[in-house]
């Protein structure tokens, strides 16, 4: 039987959620048995260290384990396991999701009653149940000052309004977070696979655009719910990721918008991040939770203005 659909999955110290993660993907295998639709599952630790390789080797046995020696990255190591995918789709799936019933077959019914569509992603849920908002038009430097200056509170220019969408129907979209991508191999095959210059976050992004650009569409597939807990990898070491969001978001704009959109953006970033530690003084009249936290936000925009010209 040929491979429908593969699964990928890369690791960073999150056992436990892996585990129930896996655990959602083998009663969605079993669902899908019925249909005659082969699964394969692949899952890349980059050097976990609470003991995620040793917990998939011996529980999950019907899972091909690739261990590397070290952190290569989230997109390096998806196209570590990419390489192996026999599947007609893969789908990228982060470690801390969980698949509700039916998601995967709702995906690949939509994938497959959609030939123009090269890419769908599933609708996020919260922990708590509630939407995740996890589609995004194309970033423009517009867009970015406008969501640096906050401005989406006034009007939802740099986002997409997904609260207000109906949750029983489709929507063509720009961009799907990565955490729940299913991607037909066909478009794999067109466009490449996810850009190794981005360490982490952004390569979605650089990913939908070039499936944009190669003609295929993207959907938002509702009827399709994912569990998303997010951030359960990146916060761990938070200071670093704040740096490594807004290194790949100039990664992309030096990609696709030259040395010119580049250098506004870092102009755009460094005038935002002053405008923050201007406000600094200001969190002696906030609640202790809250100055706690825009005082760890104003050290991180601190160490990006520090960081931007080698950035």
């Amino acid at each position: 039987m040929n491979v429908k659909l593969s699964i990928v999955i890369v690791s960073w110290n999150t056992r436990d959620l892996l585990a129930a993660c896996l655990d959602s993907i083998a009663r969605e295998q079993d669902a899908l048995a019925g249909a005659a639709v082969q699964v394969e599952t692949f899952v890349v630790d980059n050097v976990s260290r609470d003991g995620s390789a040793v917990m998939v080797q011996e529980h999950y046995p019907w899972v091909r384990l690739l261990v590397n020696e070290e952190n290569v990255g989230f997109a390096r190591a998806n196209n570590q396991a990419l390489a192996l995918c026999q599947g007609d789709y893969v789908l990228l799936l982060n470690p801390d999701t969980e698949l509700q019933p039916g998601a995967l077959g709702t995906l690949l019914a939509f994938m497959d009653d959609h030939p123009e569509a090269g890419a769908a992603g599933a609708r996020l849920l919260n922990g708590d149940g509630t939407l995740q908002e996890s589609c995004s038009p194309a970033p423009t430097l517009a867009r970015e000052c406008w969501r640096l200056l906050h401005l989406d509170r006034l009007y939802p220019y740099a986002r997409y309004p997904m609260g207000r969408w109906p949750v029983d129907r489709p929507r063509q979209v720009d961009v799907v977070q990565g955490a729940a991508l299913l991607v037909r191999r066909s478009v794999l095959d067109q466009v490449g696979w996810l850009d190794p210059d981005y360490f982490i976050y952004s390569e979605e992004v650089d990913f939908c655009r070039r499936i944009r650009a190669a003609g295929w569409a993207i959907y938002w597939v509702p009827t399709a719910a994912v569990v998303h807990y997010g951030g359960q990898s990146t916060q761990q070491v938070a200071a670093e990721m704040f740096l490594r969001l807004y290194q790949a978001k100039i990664i992309y704009f030096r990609k696709h918008g030259g040395r010119w959109a580049t250098g506004l953006y870092k102009a755009i970033l460094f005038l935002a991040a002053l405008a923050r530690l201007i406000l600094v003084p200001f969190t002696a009249l906030q609640h202790s939770l809250a100055r706690k936290r825009n005082l760890a936000l104003a050290g991180n925009y601190l160490r990006l203005i520090a960081a931007l010209p080698r950035l």
